[in-house]
């Protein structure tokens, strides 16, 4: 390979790491990753055989099936974190119950390690917010020559609009608008 080659590997390399990470950063990647690797061995061990020379155990129970839907329905929660991060909550609450129910139905939850794998994974999904736009620090500073505060160019009430009357746009009949101050909440009564 030459020289040449290798620098353009770097590069694209190096821009694919940064795209992957403005990714991970726009949603609950690690919730999801541990969701997802916490519900493989709670799918896993009711299916293995253990071989000890001659002798093979079984981990099989009853509730094999149950051990596998739960293990798959937290490997499709774990993806759901990853791909469609406006419902985390939902998917963070239910990996947190099926970890639960996994204890009971699943060999104590894949041995513990999938029960604590899916149970953070789930904590960390719920508790994931996303990141704030930047905010350009328009608002609240003062501006240089002037000393007034500047507001982003946010234009300001009208005197009849806050005294209650028409400011000449078109008015709100169901008695919600912000200039009356209930800013859309209804009263009752």
């Amino acid at each position: 390979m030459s020289a040449e080659a290798q620098v353009g590997l770097g590069d694209k390399l190096g821009r694919m790491r940064r795209s992957f990470r403005g990714w991970r950063g726009q949603r609950p990647f690690w919730g999801g990753l541990l969701t997802l690797l916490g519900g493989i061995p709670i799918m896993y061990f009711p299916y293995a055989n253990l071989t000890l020379g001659t002798m093979t155990i079984r981990m099989a129970t009853t509730a094999g099936a149950g051990s596998l839907i739960i293990g798959v329905l937290l490997v499709v929660l774990g993806l759901t974190m990853w791909f469609q991060p406006h419902s985390r909550v939902f998917a963070g609450v239910a990996a947190i119950l099926l970890a639960l129910v996994s204890l009971v139905v699943s060999n104590f939850g894949g041995f513990v390690i999938g029960f604590l794998l899916a149970l953070i994974g789930g904590a960390l999904g719920v508790s994931w917010a996303p990141a704030r736009p930047a905010d350009n620090g328009a608002k609240g500073r003062t501006a240089k020559d002037s000393g007034d505060p500047v507001d982003g160019g946010a234009p300001e009430p009208t005197a009849a609009a806050a005294a209650g009357g028409v400011s000449g746009e078109q008015d709100d009949l169901s008695g919600t608008s912000p200039t009356n101050g209930t800013n859309g909440r209804h009263r009752a009564g």
